[in-house]
């Protein structure tokens, strides 16, 4: 079998899959946050935390509780990261420096798991498990609960309605992620991944010489770094490792855990505001770019454009020969086109245009399918947008889901959009212009100062804002300047924009609903999905296109 045949056969098998997984998965997670009901044991966190479930909460008292919530989270994992050289099953690793722990406690807080370290050569099974385990769900149902609170700003209309954080949270934690990630541990395990709490072991090679390994609870950490589209791997190697990803079925049942909630959502979206079609047109702007983006890198490296490429045959430098060219790539865009940043491949080595289109992938705000819950309320504030420039085209106040999209909706929505550009782009140039971030490029000093050394600064700063957590090799981004500066633009680049998205859905929930007339405009048809996609790429290509003309594409050209 040919490899762009392999590789044009796994997609049709992933695409298969996730469409299998759209409906059940999808309206069971419309069922959990409409519930009335409490399961026993949510009834018992809930005393334990001091929360009443059955409380609804206007916006500023959601984000209050999201807020608070993020804030004791990093506080908790910054000390265990600082505590860990005194604590037991530490495998010896001494405690955390300040900047670092900084960075990393809010990297996994933020759903980004930006790591400036190898994780089996400086985290212990306690920080592993306990700190930067437990983020990866909690951050993802906090993802989860803020995409909710928006969709029922626009199917409540009154104020104080958007329901309850602390039983979105639990419920997105205990009802959905848990059960799944019990399930797909099991899988990995059977196919390779291991888990255990062993320590640290001398491993002879194959050339002469040993390494040191140790073990850890891999395979469950794996499967919901995968699933709630966190990205922060048990090794530096991340899914790249054999003891992460065995082989090429789990290359692809990781891929399929990455995109399946994420997908899944728009069909709870469209359950929840009562016209499942709404969610199809959601879902299919969401396909379509992510089809493109993924035919798109295909082609790319499997082309594998330029003379050293050309005369190896492949583009196979950095690439796993378990997964190909092809699994590699399909990996790699789903990986940066949802907030995941987990990577089977060392993406600094794909083409020159291959990289751009990883990075044109988080430029978008990672919404086609997006993050678990990030990816939907992005999506739905784009579709906002859409809205206001067709009102525009024809002349009438835009509406979208029977509420009007007036000036207050606008600006926040405008808000949103304008929060990661200005992230990115305000700290890739300082660190363009500063000698010690200048000397972070490990590359030769005629190409750290090229367009390949300005994508790595680039990728960084995109990956953080944008809350991803891959990274291109080649920039050491273990100092104090980018430890500090990634981990504000996580943490600006994750809370600034549901500040927006909150004050949007209570700002929508004060409106009584709008009845369809002759001029509504019909945002479940295709004609709708097409001016999304458009409105999409536009707003995403004229923001970003100096900043890739200087990188990528002048790499691709040269």
């Amino acid at each position: 079998m040919s490899p762009v045949l392999a590789g044009v056969l796994q997609l049709i098998a992933l695409t298969a899959a996730l469409a299998l997984a759209y409906r059940p998965l999808g309206d069971y997670m419309a069922a959990v946050y409409s519930s009335p009901k409490h399961l026993r044991a949510e009834k018992v966190i809930y005393r334990c935390i001091g929360a009443n479930a059955d409380a609804q909460m206007r916006w500023p008292a959601y984000l209050r509780g999201v807020l608070a919530f993020s804030v004791v989270g990093v506080l908790l994992l910054y000390l265990l990261q600082r505590l860990q050289g005194g604590m037991p099953l530490s495998l010896g690793f001494a405690s955390i420096s300040p900047d670092q722990a900084f960075n990393t406690a809010a990297s996994f807080v933020a759903n980004t798991n930006w790591q400036s370290y190898s994780g089996e050569q400086a985290m212990g099974h306690v920080v592993q498990t306990a700190g930067l385990a437990v983020q990866n769900f909690v951050s993802a149902a906090t993802g989860m609960a803020v995409a909710i609170a928006l969709v029922r700003g626009f199917t409540r209309s009154r104020t104080g309605d958007l329901g309850n954080f602390w039983a979105d949270l639990v419920r997105g934690t205990v009802r959905v992620l848990v059960p799944i990630a019990v399930i797909s541990a099991v899988v990995l395990v059977a196919c390779g991944a291991i888990q255990n709490f062993s320590g640290i072991h001398e491993v002879g090679q194959f050339m002469g010489g040993s390494q040191q390994t140790n073990g850890g609870a891999v395979a469950s950490q794996e499967v919901i770094k995968e699933l709630g589209t966190n990205g922060g791997g048990y090794f530096n190697a991340n899914s790249a490792h054999p003891f992460e990803n065995p082989g090429a079925f789990t290359n692809l049942f990781e891929v399929f855990l990455i995109l399946v909630i994420p997908f899944a959502m728009t069909r709870t979206f469209g359950k929840l505001v009562g016209n499942v079609k709404q969610g199809y047109a959601v879902l299919a702007t969401m396909g379509i770019i992510w089809l493109g983006f993924t035919a798109l890198m295909l082609w790319t490296e499997f082309a594998h454009g330029g003379p050293a490429l050309q005369a190896a045959g492949a583009a196979m430098e950095g690439k796993e020969t378990r997964f190909g060219v092809g699994g590699s790539s399909i990996f790699s865009v789903a990986t940066t086109l949802t907030s995941t940043g987990a990577v089977d491949s060392f993406h600094s080595s794909f083409t020159a245009f291959g990289g751009g289109i990883q990075l044109l992938g988080m430029m978008l705000g990672e919404i086609a399918p997006g993050g678990v819950g990030s990816g939907l309320y992005g999506m739905l504030v784009m579709a906002i947008i859409a809205v206001f420039i067709a009102g525009l085209m024809v002349g009438r106040t835009p509406e979208y889901l029977g509420k009007k999209i007036g000036t207050r909706e606008i600006k926040l929505a405008a808000c949103y959009i304008l929060i990661t550009p200005t992230l990115v782009l305000g700290f890739t140039a300082a660190s363009m212009v500063l000698p010690d971030a200048l000397g972070s490029m490990l590359n030769t000093k005629a190409l750290g100062a090229g367009s390949h050394g300005f994508s790595e600064v680039l990728y960084a700063f995109t990956s953080g804002a944008n809350n991803n957590g891959s990274a291109f090799g080649g920039l050491n981004a273990n100092t104090p300047w980018y430890n500090t500066t990634i981990g504000l633009a996580m943490l600006l680049g994750r809370f600034l924009p549901m500040v927006f998205v909150l004050a949007l859905a209570g700002s929508l929930a004060e409106q009584k609903p709008i009845p369809e007339t002759a001029g509504t405009l019909r945002t479940e048809k295709p004609l709708f999905a097409g001016l999304l996609v458009g409105t999409i790429l536009i707003i995403t290509g004229l923001t970003y296109f100096p900043a890739l003309a200087l990188g990528p594409l002048a790499e691709g050209l040269s």
